[in-house]
């Protein structure tokens, strides 16, 4: 059960890293439009807003791997980061879009459970 925790968590982070990479380096191309539903003219005007957003997530991703490498040792990051994924994506899904709910909150209340079933 720990592997499959562990797993869990690794792809929460890597959603946050793909995020930081679509908000901090992709946000006014091609693939950052597409994937907020932005125009040209209104990613220029919030390109340093989802930059910060991005470095937040990066953030949030390396929480996520931090608790990951440590085990049951890194059992409270893990918690701590995937009890902050949930209600960023709650918040943006009532806030933004209804996807985030399911793009993010719901992987990671996934991983909070498995973490919560492997490690207690």
């Amino acid at each position: 059960m720990t592997i499959v925790a562990t797993l869990a968590v690794v792809f929460v982070a890597f959603i946050h890293a793909y995020i930081l990479v679509l908000e901090m380096f992709l946000w006014d191309k091609p693939a950052g439009l597409k994937a907020f539903g932005q125009t040209k003219e209104r990613a220029a005007s919030t390109k340093v807003l989802a930059a910060n957003q991005g470095l937040y997530n990066g953030f949030i991703a390396a929480g996520l791997l931090w608790g990951a490498v440590q085990g049951a040792a890194g059992y409270d990051f893990q918690v701590f980061f995937l009890l902050c994924v949930i209600v960023a994506g709650v918040y943006g899904s009532l806030t933004a879009s209804k996807k985030i709910l399911y793009i993010q909150a719901a992987p990671g209340l996934v991983a909070l459970v498995l973490v919560m079933l492997a490690y207690r």
